[in-house]
C-alpha cells in the first residue's frame, strides 16, 4: 500500500510539474528569478547542458527537497546532465563532501546518500567529524578502513577541491541552489517557491539550448 501511495504521489508531482510548465508563461527575469553566476564556471565538454544542485547533508531544506528533485530529474531531456555537488561553507561540510565522493568512488552511493540524510534529519544524529562519519559508514556494512583510505585519496580530494572552488566562485549564498550551464544560479526563494524553482530551471535550460 505504501509503495502504491508513493508511486501515485510521484506521478502527481510529475504531472504538476508538466502542467505548471505548460500553464505558466516563461517570462522569468534575470535579477529577479535568477542571477548570473559570479563568474562563468567550467562545464563538461560533451555538448550537454549541465544542471548542478549545490547541497549539504546538514541542510533541512535540501533534505525536504530531495524527493522532488529526484522526481523532476526524471523529466529532463537527454541533452541535460544533472549532477549534485556538495557545497562547502565550513569545515564539517568538507568532511561530508569527502563522504559523498568516497561513496561514489567505492560504488556505495546508494548505501550512504539517503541514509546519511535520514540519520541527520530524522534520527537527529551528530555526524560532522571524520570519526563520526566513518562509524556511520561502517554501520552500513562498508569497510571502515577502506572507506577512510578512499576519503583521503587524491581523486576524492581533487573533487572536494573543485566543490570548494564552485562554492566560493559561483556566487551562491545558501543551499539548495541550482546552477545552469555554469552561467546562471537560482534557488527556491529567488524563484518564488518550489514549483516555480523547477520552472525557472527549465526556462534556463531552454535558454541555454537556444544559445
Amino acid at each position: 500500500m505504501m509503495r502504491l501511495v508513493k508511486t501515485l504521489a510521484t506521478g502527481l508531482f510529475l504531472g504538476l510539474i508538466s502542467t505548471a510548465a505548460s500553464a505558466v508563461p516563461m517570462n522569468f527575469v534575470e535579477g529577479t528569478h535568477y542571477f548570473p553566476t559570479a563568474e562563468k564556471l567550467a562545464t563538461p565538454d560533451d555538448g550537454k547542458i549541465e544542471v548542478v544542485e549545490m547541497f549539504s547533508y546538514t541542510c533541512p531544506h535540501c533534505f525536504k527537497l530531495e524527493p522532488e528533485v529526484e522526481a523532476w530529474k526524471e523529466t529532463l531531456p537527454e541533452n541535460v546532465h544533472f549532477v549534485k555537488v556538495p557545497a562547502i561553507f565550513r569545515d564539517s561540510w568538507l568532511e561530508l563532501a569527502k563522504v559523498y565522493y568516497a561513496a561514489q568512488a567505492m560504488g556505495n552511493f546508494d548505501k550512504v546518500h539517503s541514509k546519511l540524510f535520514n540519520a541527520i534529519h530524522v534520527e537527529k544524529r551528530r555526524l560532522s567529524t571524520e570519526d563520526q562519519l566513518l562509524d556511520f559508514v561502517a554501520e552500513q556494512g562498508i569497510d571502515r578502513d577502506e572507506f577512510k583510505k578512499t576519503m583521503n585519496s587524491f581523486s576524492v580530494k581533487s573533487k572536494v577541491k573543485k566543490a570548494l572552488v564552485m562554492s566560493q566562485t559561483s556566487g551562491i549564498t545558501g543551499v539548495p541552489s541550482f546552477i545552469v550551464n555554469g552561467a546562471y544560479r537560482t534557488d527556491a526563494s529567488t524563484a518564488g517557491g518550489v514549483p516555480e524553482l523547477f520552472n525557472v530551471i527549465n526556462f534556463l535550460i531552454e535558454e541555454s539550448s537556444d544559445n
